[in-house]
């Protein structure tokens, strides 16, 4: 079997659902078993009447929403979980990557590659997410040792068995070209073309970004805790070499409790980060699943949703008054 799913994120996107849906038709319809799946992240809009719409129209076309935003990750993970095709690409509904380069992330995959990510030739993003990008690369591989494809955006394209296999990970986190190195040595980056998002609003905000990075810093990596711990021991030496200075009339009690005082304050971090990472621990422990899918036209899993497969039961109606109850 030979194929490709095209799997699109979607959250409020009502006003560039159907411009997606052409611009993948019109660069892949050539491919005979051409799958395209949207999935609706809770959207407040009209994103899911859109996806009703044009699945109705084109066989090719699933959709799946959420019962709430769960995130771009348990988008891109229900997309990975539900594609039927050997082969699969992620896509953007804002179309800043046009989908008619997925034929070149398709051409390096076949030189034997499980993951392909593309990495935009000129990027046309806002200055303040180009810098964010780039630090946030450059933290990961410098500073905190992650094996992170250089460069990689979320435009990829990936073999159905790999994807599906990052989309079960234990791992509370959204850091999927940090996870692809976790499983495969088989990846890969290629420039592709990037353009400025045509119409709607971009998703993008600093404290995402932020977030992204927060999560990179304590799910992937313990050097922040390492080097937190080696800065308190730092500090504890000093204190008690001053505390001895002190009792033998070298040194002023000031300069003790300072040193007390700054221990003190890196024991607290040190705490801090423990607790962080003892929390993201829980996160990946937890029983709540990654998502839950309220409406799709996929036979999905009965765990996936809240009724699980079964038609959700009316709430129990108010009875009818009796003079007006026809069974008396």
């Amino acid at each position: 079997m030979t194929g490709l799913t095209a799997v699109v994120p979607c959250f409020n996107e009502g006003e560039q659902v159907a411009a997606a849906h052409r611009a993948i038709v019109s660069a892949l319809g050539a491919i005979p078993e051409l799958e395209i799946i949207f999935i609706d992240d809770g959207s407040s809009d009209d994103t899911l009447e859109h996806m009703r719409a044009i699945a109705a129209r084109d066989g090719r076309v699933r959709y799946i929403s959420f019962s709430r935003n769960f995130g771009l990750s348990a988008a891109i993970s229900a997309g990975f979980r539900y594609a039927s095709h050997p082969w699969i690409v992620q896509l953007d509904a804002d179309l800043q990557v046009p989908p008619d380069q997925t034929w070149v992330l398709l051409a390096e995959a076949a030189k034997g590659y499980d993951v392909v990510f593309g990495t935009r030739r000129v990027r046309h993003d806002p200055l303040l997410r180009r810098l964010g990008a780039a630090g946030h690369q450059w933290a990961a591989r410098r500073l905190l040792g992650v094996e992170v494809p250089m460069g990689a955006s979320s435009f990829r394209v990936l073999r159905a068995p790999v994807a599906r296999t990052l989309a079960e990970l234990r791992m509370n986190n959204a850091y999927f070209a940090a996870k692809a190195p976790l499983v495969t040595s088989r990846y890969t980056t290629v420039q592709t073309t990037h353009r400025a998002r045509e119409s709607g609003r971009s998703r993008f905000r600093p404290l995402r970004l932020g977030g992204h990075a927060f999560e990179l810093f304590f799910g992937f990596s313990w050097r922040p805790l390492n080097a937190a711990y080696l800065i308190a021991a730092v500090a504890a030496a000093v204190a008690a070499a001053l505390t001895v200075g002190w009792l033998l009339g070298l040194v002023a009690p000031a300069a003790v409790a300072v040193a007390a005082l700054d221990s003190s304050a890196l024991t607290a971090v040190v705490c801090a980060l423990s607790a962080r990472y003892l929390h993201r621990l829980m996160l990946d422990a937890t029983p709540l699943r990654a998502f839950y899918i309220a409406e799709s036209n996929l036979d999905v899993r009965p765990e996936d949703t809240l009724d699980g497969g079964v038609p959700a039961v009316p709430p129990p109606a108010l009875p009818p008054e009796k003079g007006h109850d026809h069974g008396r």
